[in-house]
């Protein structure tokens, strides 16, 4: 079992940056890998990012990438979305989310399917 709980949301103009954690608790989180989605209000939750179990390879979904970076820290069990030149169309709740090691390796690693647990979520709100 595997609890996550992010941190970090809030209000920040357009261009401003945030950077949200996802402290996890439970066994195994260095085998896991971690991802990141959002959903904003009326629409469906969207893939975000998601980092091998390693730290050393990711993969994020096309709105974000270039703005967006994931990155994880094994040794305190946390997950971490640098979040860069923010537009209002970033405006979500962000949901991390974990799956087992080999997610990362499938074409559908972006799929809410494929993993198993999942935080409350943050809200992060860009103003224009």
């Amino acid at each position: 079992q595997v609890q996550l709980v992010e941190s970090g949301g809030g209000l920040v103009q357009a261009g401003g940056s945030l950077r949200l954690s996802c402290a996890a608790s439970g066994r195994g989180f260095s085998s896991l890998s971690m991802g990141w989605f959002r959903q904003a209000p009326g629409k469906e939750r969207e893939f975000v990012a998601v980092i091998r179990w390693s730290g050393d390879y990711t993969y994020y979904g096309r709105s974000v990438k270039g703005r967006f970076t994931i990155s994880r820290d094994n040794a305190k069990n946390t997950v971490y979305l640098q979040m860069n030149s923010l537009k209002p169309e970033d405006t979500a709740v962000y949901y991390c989310a974990a799956a087992g090691v080999e997610t990362f390796y499938r074409d559908t690693r972006d799929l809410e399917s494929e993993y198993d647990y999942w935080g409350q979520g943050t809200q992060v709100t860009v103003s224009s």
